[in-house]
């Protein structure tokens, strides 16, 4: 990759560069990038030679292969092109009271979780800082497009963050302290990568934490989450002990519903004493389609169904709603794949909205 992209030098590495100027164009470079959420070229402070030289040698490190806009354009799906040809997504969901983007942090994902499309890709290799940073800008720039602010960011799209954990920290650290947003709007999301979440416990940044289950049990939580193997659910629980007992914030669960797989009077059972145990909210979501795993989502009535069983349990749960489904950007459906289902990006960019239902118009924007 280049030497340096635009997101990827720290205040200090940006001083270092921008060492033959004054020492306030520094400063107001700075500003320009996280504060206004501009490009080299709209820093209308600075003079127009060094707008040119910092569009020079400091270029965006994602490149823009395609869009896809949801039926009700609430969900945006970015898929980006890196430096070497990898390909990463990013999604910005319109709630009404939020906005939300998730990130990817990896190019691809080694944890080969079945049930997801990114896991079934396999892994190409880990972000860089600055290429996280930087979805989360492109994403507020976008938000700010329709007077919208950025206000929560979700480590859970590609990949996994604690398999990549300095440079995931060095981005929170970024996104809190330079782009203004709270640690506690910022949630990282892991399999059980223990060693990451033993880390994420000694932090001073109070992030909160989401941990995919899927299944409360080790024998079936080893097929459908191959890392269990390495870290199962007792040894994954008493690290979560220690998190809570470090930072005193609610854990999250985050359980994706396999019709017949994970969705069982049993599975209630298991999942709701591992999670009590634990204090912690569960997320329920119904899988998502993905081309490599044939089984279906749990349908609905029984979604909550199972939500309802938890309660009495005493369980604190939720269904979370799928956002761009219908362009592949909801959870575990993130490939990195063109419009169509192509993988080759050597094409112009291209902006897909699919076409509204034949028998009913669009609904509106959740907004």
């Amino acid at each position: 990759m280049p030497a340096a992209t635009r997101y990827e030098l720290d205040r200090a590495a940006l001083g270092e560069l921008l060492a033959d100027e004054p020492r306030y164009r520094a400063d107001q470079v700075w500003a320009g990038l996280y504060e206004q959420l501009a490009d080299p070229g709209e820093l209308t402070n600075v003079p127009k030679a060094l707008r040119a030289r910092l569009d020079q040698e400091l270029p965006p490190a994602l490149r823009l292969a395609a869009e896809s806009v949801s039926h009700d354009g609430a969900t945006v799906k970015w898929l980006w092109e890196l430096e070497g040809g990898a390909r990463v997504e990013t999604v910005l969901m319109h709630y009404r009271d939020r906005t939300t983007v998730c990130v990817s942090s990896q190019a691809g994902c080694a944890m080969a979780c079945s049930f997801c499309a990114t896991g079934q890709g396999g892994f190409a290799r880990h972000l860089t800082t600055g290429e996280i940073v930087e979805q989360v800008v492109r994403a507020a720039r976008r938000s700010a497009d329709t007077d919208r602010r950025l206000s929560n960011v979700v480590f859970m799209g590609m990949g996994e963050p604690l398999a990549n954990y300095d440079r995931v920290w060095g981005a929170v650290r970024r996104i809190h302290g330079d782009l203004g947003l709270s640690a506690r709007h910022l949630t990282v999301s892991t399999v059980g990568v223990l060693p990451g979440i033993r880390r994420l416990a000694a932090e001073d940044l109070p992030v909160n934490l989401a941990v995919s289950l899927h299944a409360a049990n080790d024998r079936l939580r080893d097929e459908l989450v191959p890392l269990n193997k390495r870290y199962p659910l007792d040894a994954l629980a008493a690290v979560c002990r220690d998190y809570l007992a470090v930072k005193n914030r609610r854990l999250s669960f985050e359980w994706a519903l396999i019709d017949g797989v994970n969705d069982r009077p049993t599975d209630v059972r298991e999942l709701a004493a591992y999670a009590n145990a634990l204090r912690a909210h569960v997320n329920l979501i119904p899988l998502n389609p993905t081309p490599g795993y044939p089984t279906r989502g749990t349908p609905p009535e029984r979604v909550a169904s199972f939500r309802d069983a938890l309660e009495a349990l005493g369980t604190n749960a939720t269904v979370r709603r799928n956002r761009g489904t219908d362009i592949d950007a909801a959870c575990g459906q993130l490939a990195a794949r063109l419009p169509g289902g192509t993988t080759s990006v050597s094409v112009p960019v291209t902006v897909t909205r699919p076409p509204p239902p034949s028998s009913s118009p669009p609904p509106a924007p959740v907004l």
